[in-house]
């Protein structure tokens, strides 16, 4: 009862979002409206306050970068390799596959999870997350998936290009600003920092229900197979790889091994069938979401349960 009450919450609020696009009280349009101003509006100034009001070496891990970094690697390339290899299907497909198996949706799904475990220390664990999401995975997903029909760029280019256009998110300009500030010892003006506070205190909820609503009209007849291991990738084998990971990288902040296994065990992104429109690959990629969002209230709530007979981490939880 003790993990339902921090993961009961989450689903419940899923369902509120799922509920009321259903019924048509907001449109899948609505969504994306809100989804816009979560993404520009709600997540950076979260993430901008978690990293400026720390102490720069409680805010900068290199060694959860490199755990979670080469675990989120090693899961993509598992993902990848299977689905180009063994399943013998195109770059632009095994692409994206491999960013479904390794990118979670850490801000809309996992944040209000880690929140409710760790407090605004959360926060710190989902800036450092995010960097890996868009300076590794998301770029080299793309990147690959844009390398199918390519006639003149190589891969390597339209990664780099691909890192570009992450570069442009607000939230990676709010988690360098949060490092800086945090470098620095500065501190926002009183009248600032309080409009930043209204600002992030908007994410959580507003961020499951439009998350809920996104999942109304995904089918997933037809492919239930190869979905079905696509959301075991995600939801089995990212936590896997990243939990092996944290075991070889050594020592480590216990609220940082929590935020590590949990932001890793969440479903893939909400914009996951939006990144494969253009490869004609959003069915695919939506009833995988669709799958694994449903799923991972058994793993994450397992997952949690694990972790709690953990005497280090139970604290915790």
């Amino acid at each position: 009862m003790n993990i339902l009450s921090i993961t009961g919450p989450i689903y419940l609020t899923l369902g509120v979002g799922y509920l009321a696009t259903q019924r048509g009280v907001f449109s899948k349009q609505d969504g994306q409206v809100l989804g816009r101003f979560v993404l520009n509006f709600g997540l950076p100034p979260m993430l901008f306050n978690a990293l400026s009001s720390r102490d720069f070496q409680d805010v900068m891990h290199p060694s959860y970068l490199l755990a979670y970094g080469f675990g989120s690697l090693a899961t993509y390339l598992i993902g990848f390799g299977v689905w180009r290899y063994f399943k013998h299907r195109g770059l632009a497909q095994s692409g994206l596959v491999g960013l479904g198996f390794s990118s979670s949706n850490s801000g809309y799904v996992g944040y209000p999870i880690l929140l409710q475990i760790l407090g605004p220390a959360a926060g710190v664990g989902l800036a450092l997350t995010m960097l890996v999401e868009n300076l590794l995975i998301i770029p080299l997903g793309l990147g690959l998936a844009d390398s199918e029909g390519a006639n003149h760029a190589t891969p390597w280019q339209l990664v780099v290009e691909s890192f570009k256009r992450m570069s442009k998110i607000p939230m990676m300009w709010a988690i360098l600003a949060g490092l800086t500030f945090s470098v620095l010892g500065w501190h926002l003006p009183d009248v600032m920092s309080k409009t930043v506070n209204l600002f992030a205190a908007a994410t959580s909820a507003l961020a499951l229900f439009i998350n809920g609503g996104s999942l109304v009209g995904l089918r997933v007849k037809g492919m239930a197979t190869e979905v079905g291991w696509i959301a075991l990738g995600k939801l089995i084998l990212h936590p896997l790889c990243v939990g092996a990971m944290l075991m070889l990288v050594g020592p480590m902040d216990t609220s940082l091994q929590i935020s590590a296994l949990v932001l890793a065990s969440m479903p893939m992104m909400g914009i996951y069938p939006l990144l494969a429109q253009r490869h004609g690959q959003e069915g695919l990629c939506a009833a995988a979401l669709l799958v694994a969002t449903v799923v991972s209230f058994v793993t994450i709530n397992a997952l949690l349960w694990g972790m709690s007979q953990v005497p280090a981490l139970s604290t915790h939880l």
